[in-house]
């Protein structure tokens, strides 16, 4: 790798999530699982090579040995049903990410303001570890792999096979981050038959967007919005950090799920949330919603947000809207818009969870 190189990934790790950047590092021999569940009241389970011992579980989609997390809620009971979260984590991460989030989530529990619940937090990260070098995988079957079977079949048929899990479609929530909460809707408009929720913060919900200038980075305004038909310029970039000094490119992100021509765009627009409103005939009502976005994004999230949510109105479908227009692509940001996601997410999940005995330590 050459000096300069090593000088790019590094500003870049300094400036993305920080969730992202403690992930890096992976496969340690210590304390850490143990040191979080003693600070929990409920209990992370530990189906990884994270932790000093190859816990993995076996993907035959993948036909390899995958990480994976499982949340117990406190007082967990086999005998009792509860209703699934599966927590997609974003780009340049893997499913460490989710320690990060999961002491939130328990103390919220623990107070009463969400209901107990599973939570499945899986690996999308193409060689198993968090990377720099390697694309988002957008938790979609590509030519990186079969990601799409990995989390709705083989993660779930270990879920089911191995946890208490609801049966409705409700109690059923795919929520994520940035590449995660895209592939949560994604996933979830195209298998509402078996997902009842959807959330996603920092979610590409419009990865055909441009302006009629033909611009990325151009803001949403309904009068000057096009669609990126051809692929003109595969070295454009995505994501402007350091004021320009740092950009991710198109060419990163798409040649290794779809190759390098135009036709990449199809397979884009199979996956692209905005476009399955139409081409799966979503009503209202089918599927809960939930997005979180932020004004200043640096992957310029909230234009494709906001087309998303333009489109949606037109098409008379309810989605909850969180707004923080001095946010960033960070996990500073996430970390502000989650206690909004917890409270929406509470009544949903209430009906389908049991009921929270009193914590005692």
């Amino acid at each position: 790798m050459t000096v300069n190189k090593k000088i790019f990934l590094a500003a870049l790790l300094a400036l993305l999530p920080l969730s992202f950047a403690s992930a890096i590092g992976w496969r340690k021999d210590g304390n850490e699982l143990n040191a979080l569940n003693r600070s929990l009241s409920g209990k992370v389970l530990d189906y990884t090579a994270n932790h000093g011992r190859d816990n993995r579980f076996f993907s035959r989609s993948m036909w390899q040995r995958r990480d994976l997390y499982v949340y117990l809620p406190p007082n967990f009971d086999a005998a009792r049903r509860y209703p699934i979260i599966f927590f997609l984590h974003g780009f340049a991460a893997d499913e460490q990410t989710f320690l990060k989030v999961i002491p939130k989530v328990d103390e919220a529990i623990c107070k009463g303001y969400l209901p107990p619940v599973i939570i499945a937090a899986p690996d999308g990260s193409i060689k198993g570890e968090p990377s720099l070098h390697q694309p988002a995988t957008f938790f979609i079957n590509s030519m990186a792999g079969d990601f799409e079977n990995f989390v709705l079949t083989d993660v779930w048929d270990f879920m089911n096979c191995h946890f208490p899990i609801r049966p409705e479609r409700e109690a059923h929530v795919l929520a994520g981050v940035s590449m995660g909460g895209g592939a949560a809707f994604d996933l979830g408009i195209r298998n509402r038959n078996c997902i009842g929720v959807v959330a996603g913060v920092f979610p590409p919900l419009n990865m055909r967007w441009i302006d009629c200038d033909g611009d990325y980075m151009g803001k949403f305004d309904p009068r000057r919005w096009a669609w990126r038909d051809q692929i003109k310029h595969p070295n454009e970039p995505l994501a402007i950090f350091a004021a320009g000094a740092i950009k991710v490119r198109l060419s990163h992100m798409l040649e290794p799920l779809f190759g390098a021509g135009d036709e990449s765009l199809v397979e884009i627009s199979q996956h692209n949330p905005i476009e399955l409103i139409d081409r799966t005939r979503l009503r209202n009502g089918e599927l809960e919603m939930f997005v979180a976005y932020a004004g200043k994004d640096e992957f310029n999230i909230d234009a494709q947000v906001e087309s998303f949510l333009y489109l949606a109105k037109h098409r008379g479908l309810g989605v909850h809207v969180v707004y923080d227009p001095l946010g960033h692509h960070d996990a500073i940001t996430a970390n502000k818009l989650l206690p909004n996601l917890i409270d929406w997410l509470a009544p949903r999940l209430a009906p389908y969870s049991p009921c929270l005995e009193k914590i005692t330590r």
